[in-house]
Order: structure tokens, then C-alpha cells, then sequence
């Protein structure tokens, strides 16, 4: 088992229209200043916040498989597909972006959002119309069991599919409790705090982490991965992906 924590100064940066939305990037763009480039097919992870109601205009995307998970406030969303749509808190946007497509988003004041990028098999999606979908919160699993709830945002009971096959969970921890997760051989762990601190380890070794850090661990056998929270309440996003594909991947 491997295992990094990243701080900030070591994730990425980008903004649009001249600071009323920063970015910044656990997995980026070359030059962006990111130390991981991907984690397997995770290809892209930006962490967007807007200080004013802003937009971004219209841009093409082909192939990837795209999320737009809300975690603060209020996003809306249109594309060349005639689409025009809002997402709230907790709420996802799913484009399967197939052949091509252009789409704009509007982030509102004081809104937060991941973007995420998984990469399939680009020959393959290249043969496929592009489609939209989007889920609101209360559409996902959600349990909660002694100071530990989990939603399950990519994953079983979860109304998203992805051609991918990521995993991907919110979850909250009360001050001092832990969570483990198993983490099979051949997969990979990506995990971005979005409040609170504590500790994440393996069976070999552990690391302490700050909010707003960024965790890779990847299994060459089975394994565990528990992260604790410290003495304040953990809020946290993962992702799991396997950490190589039987497909060539888009070098970055």
C-alpha cells in the first residue's frame, strides 16, 4: 500500500473571470501546479468556488465522463442539447459526453462545487451520443450509524452510472470517531477533506492531514484505509477508481 497526503501548496490553482471563481485542483491540468496528474481513470478534480454570481462560458468537451457535485449552494447548467438546469446542495450533474458537446455553467454567490473528470475508453465513447442527467440530494443512500454518516453519491443504490465504474461517498465524522474502508488490491483511494483534520492510515504506515488536503492510497493487495477525525468534526469526499485500465489513457 502507498500512501500521500497532499497540501494545498501542492494541488492546483486556476480562476475564471478574473477571480470570481477560483479553482483549486487535488488532479490538474499540466501547468496548473498539481503534484498527482490522475489517479487511474480520474483524470480531473477541481474544487470551485464562486465569490460572485458568475458564469462560464460555453466550452467543448468530447469522450470524459463528467460530475458536477454541488457542495455548497446553487449551480445551473446548460449545453447544446437544449438543456437548461439548476442543482442544489448535495445535488449532481452527470454528462456522458460522449461524440461532443458545449455546455456553460453558472455558479451563484458564495456556491462550492466539485468538477470531476473520469476518462473511458475514448475510442469506444467517441461513438456515442452525449447525454445529461441530474440527481438531487435526497435521490442518494444515506446511513448513519454512532457519529459516522455516509452517502453514497457513485455506488450501490446510487441513481448514477458511470461506464467508469468509480465509487464515490460523502462523509461525516464526529470528533474522534474513525472509518474504515476496505480498498481491494489494484484499486485506489482519492480523498479530498472539505472541513477538519485527523489521521489516515494503512496497515504500514500513517499520515496526518489539514482540511482541504488531498489523500491517494493505492493497494497492491487487499487492504484498509481508516481515516479519524481529530478532536473537531471531518467532513470528507472519496473516490475509488482502479488504479490502471486495460485501455490507453490520454497522456496528459
Amino acid at each position: 500500500m502507498t500512501l500521500h497526503v497532499y497540501p494545498v501548496n501542492q494541488q492546483g490553482a486556476g480562476e475564471f473571470n478574473g477571480g470570481e471563481i477560483v479553482e483549486q485542483k487535488p488532479v490538474g491540468f499540466p501547468g496548473e501546479g498539481s503534484a498527482v496528474k490522475r489517479v487511474g481513470p480520474l483524470f480531473y478534480w477541481a474544487w470551485a468556488k464562486a465569490n460572485v454570481t458568475s458564469n462560464i462560458p460555453p466550452h467543448p468537451h468530447k469522450s470524459f465522463e463528467i460530475i458536477s457535485y454541488v457542495v455548497k449552494g446553487e449551480i445551473e447548467h446548460g449545453d447544446s442539447l437544449g438543456t437548461t438546469q439548476r442543482v442544489a446542495d448535495g445535488g449532481i450533474q452527470v454528462m456522458q459526453t460522449g461524440s461532443g458537446v458545449f455546455h456553460t455553467e453558472t455558479m451563484f454567490v458564495d456556491s462550492e462545487m466539485f468538477q470531476i473528470w473520469f476518462e473511458p475508453n475514448a475510442r469506444e465513447a467517441l461513438k456515442l451520443k452525449p447525454t445529461y442527467n441530474q440527481y438531487s440530494h435526497d435521490e442518494f443512500p444515506l446511513s448513519e450509524t454512532d457519529g459516522v454518516r455516509i452517502k453514497t453519491v457513485i455506488g450501490q443504490g446510487s441513481p448514477v452510472s458511470l461506464v467508469t465504474r468509480p465509487k464515490m461517498y460523502e462523509v461525516e465524522l464526529r470528533a474522534g470517531k474513525p472509518y474504515s474502508y476496505a480498498l481491494p488490491k489494484g484499486q485506489a483511494l482519492a480523498v479530498v477533506s472539505l472541513s477538519g483534520g485527523g489521521t489516515v492510515s494503512t496497515e504500514s504506515e500513517s499520515a496526518e492531514f489539514a482540511s482541504r488536503e488531498f489523500i491517494v492510497a493505492t493497494a497492491e493487495q487487499d487492504n484498509h484505509v481508516t481515516i479519524q477525525a481529530s478532536q473537531e468534526n471531518l467532513r470528507f469526499v472519496l473516490i475509488e477508481v482502479p488504479s490502471e485500465v486495460d485501455y490507453p489513457l490520454y497522456r496528459k
